[in-house]
């Protein structure tokens, strides 16, 4: 493991108590690492922002199924961004309405045009895009892969 160096910082009372709660709802064990969690997402969405590499995204969004031929305009949207589009959950809310979560790969442009014109889209009531990227060398844990599995899909056997 790589040394650590420490640093010291000054926060207002009110400051340091609404960190405090946060940290407690994040789950971090102590201020240091709610400190760095912060610090790696902070650096990971600015990486982001101006990253010309592959990316992941999570394009989640609400939409009115009753909205005349909506439910067809975002199934043919998603087929012909097949190249970046790797899965979709759908989810009914209520008799109206209902939640789309699409995660895609590409580089932050393409992700982000692809979540503008869909969130542009009549029907579509609200949503967000959040990219996100492996980043070697923000202080990442490193874990051998004998500590946990990673299942591999069965493979179907082809009718006769």
């Amino acid at each position: 493991m790589k040394t650590l160096s420490r640093v010291g910082i000054s926060l207002s009372p009110d400051l340091l108590e609404a960190f405090d709660r946060l940290r407690i709802r994040s789950g971090a064990r102590n201020r240091s690492e709610a400190v760095r969690d912060i610090v790696r997402d902070r650096l990971v969405r600015e990486s982001a922002a101006s990253s010309r590499g592959p990316m992941f995204g999570v394009l989640s969004y609400v939409y009115d199924h009753h909205t005349g031929e909506l439910d067809r305009r975002l199934n043919d949207f998603q087929h012909r961004h097949v190249r970046r589009v790797i899965s979709t959950t759908h989810v009914h809310i209520d008799h109206f309405h209902c939640l789309e979560v699409v995660i895609l790969n590409g580089t932050a442009l393409q992700l982000r045009t692809i979540a503008d014109q869909l969130l542009a889209l009549k029907g579509v009531n609200h949503g967000d895009l959040f990219l996100t990227q492996a980043q070697p060398g923000l202080g990442h844990h490193h874990h051998d892969h004998d500590d946990h599995h990673h299942p591999r899909p069965r493979r179907r056997s082809r009718p006769r």
